[in-house]
């Protein structure tokens, strides 16, 4: 994987050897399987006063737990949509919801670390946190790049872009929502069937997409890091990131490598975030002479709460629309796919 970087003053600009993801961990990803013991994640307790309530942090996790959960439990997302879920720090208000809930999901990989230490520290005896990242990927499999170097000791923790490792998310909370809630493990495990046949077929029309972008056009250099779980999947290349911190702008110098870097290898574009604007990656479209496309995300859906595309499936079909688009394939079967009809969303999904 080649890496060109243009590094935030608030991330280490290092070489390669840091950088730059472990061949052999890109290969595991590439045969991702979700691990038997996501099937048995949980453990049984006393059946819950009521209805199960259950607090997720960032909204695609949120989203998929909902797909999972149906009518019968209650989600509430904790991390607002649009926040930077590396920097969040819970408000007050936080502890309390965590105090009430049976079961939290988080991603883990040290993606939400705040959200999760308070939640340790405030659920009932009974409760219980889950990692979701930690629990699907084994360590051997773990990917480190630009924003998320190996010396930092952070793996890249973004492993919802890839929708089999969604899938997998979603088969671990069937499991813990079924044993914490064995009236409804049956319902659950229903959703899970209906969800996880949404993420292959939308993964088999990435797929087919996949192939009718040029292989030289298969490149991204986007706003954040989030994309190396899906670069591996589909046997695309991630050339690097521009995350600009709010203290000090990449260098000229760094800018200038990476316009050269575009050129050369003749990309045909480069992706901003419709939530976090990137002047620089702006001026390097510009003086590259490069589409520059500012509306991929990454953890905030598109859309409001109850609209059909604000879910991880619509999440995941707008940026392999635009991604395609952009880069000169067919991305007509994705554009066809229907992120709805599995079962009503009922989450509660914060601002």
């Amino acid at each position: 994987m080649a890496v060109a970087l243009v590094a935030p003053a608030c991330a280490s600009a290092r070489g390669d050897e840091n950088a730059s993801a472990d061949p052999r961990a890109i290969e595991r990803v590439a045969r991702f399987e979700c691990p038997a013991a996501a099937r048995t994640a949980g453990y049984s307790r006393p059946r819950p006063n009521g209805r199960l309530r259950v607090v997720t942090t960032v909204a695609p996790i949120t989203s998929i737990v909902a797909a999972v959960a149906g009518d019968a439990a209650d989600v509430r997302g904790l991390i607002p949509e649009g926040t930077d879920s590396h920097t969040y720090e819970p408000e007050p208000s936080a502890a309390r919801l965590l105090a009430t809930a049976d079961v939290v999901f988080v991603n883990g990989l040290k993606l939400e670390d705040p959200t999760r230490d308070l939640a340790a520290a405030n659920v009932a005896s009974d409760a219980q946190v889950v990692e979701l990242g930690t629990l699907a990927l084994p360590r051997a499999a773990y990917l480190y790049d630009v924003s998320f170097p190996r010396a930092g000791g952070k793996p890249n923790p973004h492993l919802w872009t890839n929708p089999p490792m969604a899938a997998c998310y979603a088969t671990i909370a069937a499991s813990v929502l079924g044993r914490a809630d064995p009236a409804n493990a049956s319902t659950y495990q229903a959703n899970l069937a209906g969800f996880v046949a949404a993420v292959d077929d939308l993964d088999q029309r990435m797929v087919a997409a996949t192939a009718t972008v040029p292989d030289a056009q298969r490149t991204l250099l986007t706003y954040h890091d989030a994309y190396a779980y899906f670069a591996a999947h589909y046997g695309w290349t991630v050339i690097g990131a521009v995350q600009v911190c709010s203290f000090e702008d990449p260098s000229p110098k760094e800018v200038a490598a990476l316009i050269r870097q575009i050129r050369r290898e003749k990309v045909p574009a480069i992706f901003g975030s419709e939530v976090f604007p990137s002047p620089v990656l702006a001026e390097i479209g510009r003086e590259a002479d490069v589409r520059y496309i500012d509306t991929l995300r990454d953890d905030d859906l598109p859309g409001h709460p109850g609209d059909p595309a604000h879910s991880y499936l619509g999440l995941m079909r707008s940026d392999f629309v635009t991604m395609v688009d952009a880069l000169g394939g067919d991305a007509s079967a994705l554009e066809a796919f229907a992120p709805t009809g599995i079962v009503p969303d009922a989450a509660e999904y914060p601002q």
